[in-house]
Formats: C-alpha cells, structure tokens, sequence
C-alpha cells in the first residue's frame, strides 16, 4: 500500500492568506489559506507517487479514505487534489473507484490550442507557423524511422484522401490521420503529442483551407498530389525530400487559409486577420 509518512501541519503564518488593512487575516481568509495548503500537500503526494516510479500508468493510485488518514486532510480536500491531478490529465477518475494514473497523453496541450485559436482568430495563421517550425522534422524523421506497418497507415490515410475528394468530411479526417501517421512514425512520443494536441484546431483550419484552396481550383488532384509526394519520400528514406515536400504542403495550406480569410462568409465567421 502507498503512504506517506506523518500528516500534514495546516497551521496558517501570521499575515498569509490576505485580511484586514493591517495584515491580520480574517477567520475566512485564513481557512481559505488553510485549504490551499492542505489540497496542494495532497496534489503533491500524488504527484511523488506518480513520477517517483512506484506506480506504471494505468495502476491505482490509494484511495480516497487512505488518502485522508495518511495525510490527516478531509476527504474533501483529497478530492480537491484529485480533480486538480484530473485536469492535467495525470490521473482518470471513475465513478466509484480508485483514481488511476493516466497514460501519457495530449488533453494539456488540445486543450490549450482549442482555447487560443477560440480567443483570437488569428491563431489558425500562428498554429501553420508552429506546424512549419515542427511538421518538417517530423516528416524527415519519418523517413528516417517509419516501420512497414507506419508506411501502410500512411497509404492508407491517402487513400482515404482519394475516396473522400466529394465528402469535406471524410477527406479533412483522413488528412488528420496522415498528419497523425507521420507524427507516430518519427518515433519521438514527444512529436506526437504535440501533433494530437493541435488536432481540433487543425480541423478547423483543415476545413477552411480546403474552402480557400476550392476557390481557387475545384479539383483536390494536386492538394492530394502534394501529400503523394510527401508519402513518397518517406518509404524511400529520403529524409531531405520528405522535409522539402512537408514544407512545400504547409506554405500552400497557409495560402490557401488566408484565402479562406478572404472569403464571404468565412468559416467561425473570420475575416482576414493580416
């Protein structure tokens, strides 16, 4: 069983936790500083067990009754430090059951691009720039590293792309799957991550760049000739060609978004943010 040992001294300073003008805490602000504390003391004993190597994702963390006694804290307080642990998607809760450690994902990271490209438009045309900056290497790792079972994922998100030309739907979805495909096949988690991270928004910037690049040319032959050319270099390791052709693929994406940004109506009811 995982304890700690001792419990926790929830004794507040003089002064902390604000209070009157002359720096003497209020009863309420002081039990507001008190609670701060003892929730924090329960997220960071879960934090040492986490990343302290006793326990592999997907284990069960104590419960919320051993919790409570090991560290002389109120149940309500071990539930506080969970559900802070919970929004940082370092452990999942199940209704009546022990918390259990998370596997390694990207809620962090969607969740913040989701709610910057919500806030301010113009971060659809930033997130191509972080695409640029990361989705190049990926793909010349890729070249490097893909297994057969990675080039056979990436055919066949491809071909997904082919079949999916007069379904928007279909075909952004299987854009995301070659994207995501690359990502896997670098071989660094890291990468993925980030490339799973930006997956809502890049539906969304996916969706409106199609439009902007529809407007220019009816036909998605050559869009899908761009990732054929990507592909390509990956299964014959040419690790230069593959970083060339990603780089070439997303400068015309960001053309084709602020095309999309030209338009009336826009997608999310953008105009152009340049």
């Amino acid at each position: 069983m995982l304890r700690v040992m001792g419990t926790v001294d929830l004794e507040a300073e003089p002064g902390d936790g604000g209070g009157d003008g002359d720096g003497t805490p209020t009863r309420a602000t002081g039990a507001r500083g008190r609670d701060r504390l003892a929730t924090d003391t329960v997220v960071r004993h879960l934090e040492q067990i986490i990343f302290g190597g006793e326990v592999e994702p997907g284990d069960s963390l104590p419960s919320e009754s051993e919790l409570s006694a090991d560290l002389g804290v109120s149940r309500l307080t071990v539930r506080e430090g969970v559900r802070t642990l919970q929004a940082r998607a370092l452990i999942e809760v199940s209704h009546g059951r022990r918390p259990v450690v998370a596997h390694p994902n990207a809620a962090p990271l969607h969740d913040f691009f989701s709610a910057a490209v919500r806030r301010d438009p113009r971060g659809l045309l930033e997130l191509l720039e972080v695409r640029l900056a990361i989705e190049v290497h990926t793909a010349q790792l890729a070249a490097r590293n893909a297994t057969r079972a990675d080039i056979s994922a990436l055919e066949a998100a491809l071909e997904g792309m082919r079949l999916g030309v007069d379904d928007e739907v279909a075909f952004n979805a299987a854009d995301v799957r070659f994207h995501a495909a690359i990502a896997a096949a670098s071989g660094n988690r890291m990468l993925s991550f980030i490339v799973e991270g930006m997956e809502e928004p890049l539906h969304t910037s996916r969706i409106a760049s199609i439009r902007g690049y529809r407007a220019q040319s009816a036909d998605l032959g050559a869009l899908i000739q761009l990732h054929q050319a990507i592909f390509d270099c990956i299964s014959e390791r040419d690790t230069a060609g593959a970083a060339a052709s990603m780089r070439k693929h997303l400068i015309g994406t960001r053309n084709d978004l602020r095309a999309a940004f030209a338009l009336q109506p826009t997608p999310m009811g953008l105009t152009d943010p340049s």
